[in-house]
């Protein structure tokens, strides 16, 4: 199309210029035609004249046909030229797009490339399986022949032994043992049955022990329907709560002894402060209580409000007060003497009415690296429980807490350091609060035991000891 519209621009030049050339040839020729027919009648000064206006205006005549021609011929052109440039953008645009289909097939023939050498490499993978399925399969088919073989084997072997008969002699024996297996199966079954007849009467026994310590909780509980102990506490010898004695003196002793226990069994009778060492620790002051026969390990008391209880974790741990009034052991010195063997924690309390009650566990105290974890069991006592049993009770202080209930934190809200599980169960490390106290939250910070079932009593004494077990027994 290009091509077409420059070839009839061309002709259209070339036929203007021919025009050009033509029309002066023309315009002179008739001059003289002009200039002849005027020679006779006209004097050659009139004639010069006049043909020169006709030549002016023929060639004016000329010009402006000429210039019509030319104006035309722009106009064509231009719109030639337009149809050129319209007919160029198309072409352009007709060429981008197919360079934007282009780059997409060079892309999609790049991926089928991918695709192609993925298929390729999964195609070699199958092919690998394939092969490994193929020797697993004819290894199975070799253990399948195999075992076949065995199998006939064995089933020829059973044909063998049930052709050759035993002998007597084999018979005999054989009806031996088989009549010796027969009198020990019996014998089994009789003592099997003996053991489910005591196993069941020990399943009465225990229902019965359960019953009858319900009763007693019942009972106890009953008791305890006011706000202090009933009765006095019936032991061997009353419970004594030393008072503060700043006039005490420490009596010396070789260090040698792991515990009181073994102080009284050395021959020592009374109470009071003594040095002992632990296996494995160094030596260190403690106070023993002599009573029913034996020799306690005092770890916490408590009588007078003296001393305030609301101490840090490294006070705990390291023992506080006065061995000789009220004080605490520390942790690090109790975890010290439990881990040489098994001990019984005891629990003695006593009322603002001096009423007295006592509760004994067996326990286990963790180390250090646990948080002196506490886990008891209840053995014997006069009260009812007011601490968890079985469970592990994580020692608690206001600056370190290992247990917050709730974002509840038992230490910081009811003072001094305990094995805290719940934040009401019991705190004898609590603020020392006297009767007269009656606000319920001073009551609730102070010194009590709170049993499952039943209210807060106040306390003005407590006492906790240790015990070994494995030593002389007590009731």
């Amino acid at each position: 199309i290009l091509n077409h519209q420059r070839v009839s621009g061309t002709e259209n030049m070339k036929t203007i210029l021919v025009f050009l050339f033509i029309a002066p040839l023309a315009l002179s020729a008739r001059a003289e035609k002009d200039y002849s027919s005027f020679d006779s009648a006209a004097s050659p000064e009139t004639k010069s004249r006049f043909a020169m206006l006709d030549d002016v205006r023929i060639l004016a005549n000329g010009l402006l046909q000429l210039g019509h021609g030319l104006k035309d011929f722009v106009h064509k052109t231009k719109g030639q030229m337009n149809d050129i440039f319209q007919k160029l953008y198309i072409f352009d645009r007709s060429f981008y797009e197919l360079s934007l289909q282009t780059s997409e097939i060079k892309e999609e023939e790049e991926q089928l490339r991918q695709t192609t050498a993925r298929l390729q490499i999964n195609n070699e993978e199958i092919k690998n399986l394939s092969q490994e399925m193929n020797l697993k399969i004819e290894d199975l088919i070799q253990n399948k022949i195999q075992l076949q073989e065995k199998v006939w084997g064995l089933e020829d072997k059973v044909t063998k032994l049930a052709i050759i008969q035993p002998s007597a002699q084999e018979t005999k024996e054989i009806s031996s043992l088989k009549a010796f297996v027969e009198e020990q199966d019996n014998h089994i079954k009789q003592l099997l049955k003996i053991v489910e007849g005591q196993h069941v009467q020990l399943d009465r026994q225990h229902n019965q022990i359960m019953e009858l310590e319900d009763k007693l909780n019942h009972i106890e509980l009953q008791e305890l329907a006011e706000n202090s102990f009933t009765e006095e506490l019936t032991e061997p010898e009353a419970i004594s709560f030393p008072v503060r004695n700043t006039t005490a003196v420490t009596n010396k002793s070789d260090g040698a002894a792991p515990d009181c226990t073994a102080l009284h069994n050395s021959g020592i009778p009374a109470s009071g402060v003594y040095t002992i060492k632990p296996n494995g620790s160094e030596p260190f002051d403690v106070y023993c209580e002599m009573k029913f026969g034996n020799s306690w390990t005092v770890i916490q008391n408590r009588v007078d409000g003296s001393l305030d209880f609301n101490q840090t974790w490294d006070a705990y741990t390291n023992g506080f007060g006065d061995l000789n009034g009220e004080f605490w052991l520390g942790l690090n010195k109790t975890y010290s003497i439990t881990k040489q063997g098994d001990y019984i924690l005891r629990i003695e309390l006593q009322d603002w009415k001096d009423n007295k009650r006592y509760v004994e566990y067996a326990f286990s105290l963790g180390g250090p690296e646990t948080n002196y974890t506490l886990q008891l069991s209840r053995v014997s006592g006069s009260i009812p429980n007011a601490l968890p049993e079985q469970t592990e009770l994580r020692f608690s202080t206001a600056d370190r807490d290992m247990d917050i209930i709730n974002d509840f934190n038992c230490p910081e809200n009811y003072l001094g350091g305990w094995w805290h599980s719940e934040c009401e169960e019991t705190n004898l490390n609590g603020k020392y609060v006297a009767p007269r106290s009656r606000g319920r939250l001073d009551r609730r910070k102070g010194l009590y035991w709170k049993p499952k079932k039943g209210r807060y009593y106040l306390l003005k004494s407590t006492k906790i000891m240790i015990h070994p077990t494995d030593l002389k027994s007590f009731d």
